[in-house]
């Protein structure tokens, strides 16, 4: 089934979802207005790029708290391989599982590749800053992870 790609735009609402975390408690949007939210989609648990990621937004936890921020990652692993990530690596952020990729969808971040002469769904590393109100503040898709969540940082402190 071909992918019908949806790219959001800055200034609109962030799509309402609920999700599983490692812990296999749910996790609501909705119940985090009057907080910034970096909500991070990347491909896999425990893959190079996916580590460095998470460990440098684990690494600014405590300023992104101090500005009012909570920061999510999700990926299409399962709630226990999310578990696993982040205690063999002492990662601070919350991991959500969507491993239906229905908020994937919803956020534009799956694509087709081929593998093996095989068609595979994957999540194309993206980031969405959530303002206080629910609304998107600043959307990237296609980031590198090296070095991002300084950049997302910087923005935070940015944001009034």
């Amino acid at each position: 089934m071909p992918i019908q790609v949806v790219q959001l735009q800055a200034g609109t609402d962030a799509p309402q979802f609920e999700l599983a975390d490692a812990d296999m408690q749910m996790f609501s949007l909705s119940e985090h207005r009057g907080k910034n939210i970096v909500l991070y989609f990347y491909p896999k648990d425990d893959t190079p790029g996916c580590t460095m990621e998470a460990n440098e937004f684990s690494d600014h936890e405590d300023e992104f708290a101090r500005y009012g921020t909570i920061v999510v990652g999700v990926s299409r692993d399962d709630c226990i391989s999310h578990a696993t990530f982040r205690d063999k690596y002492g990662l601070s952020v919350q991991l959500l599982s969507d491993m239906d990729g229905r908020v994937c969808r919803k956020y534009g971040v799956l694509y087709e590749k081929e593998v093996d002469g095989h068609k595979k769904l994957c999540i194309q590393r993206s980031t969405f800053i959530i303002g206080k109100q629910g609304e998107l503040r600043h959307v990237f898709y296609g980031v590198h992870a090296h070095g991002h969540p300084q950049e997302i940082l910087k923005l935070i402190k940015e944001m009034k």
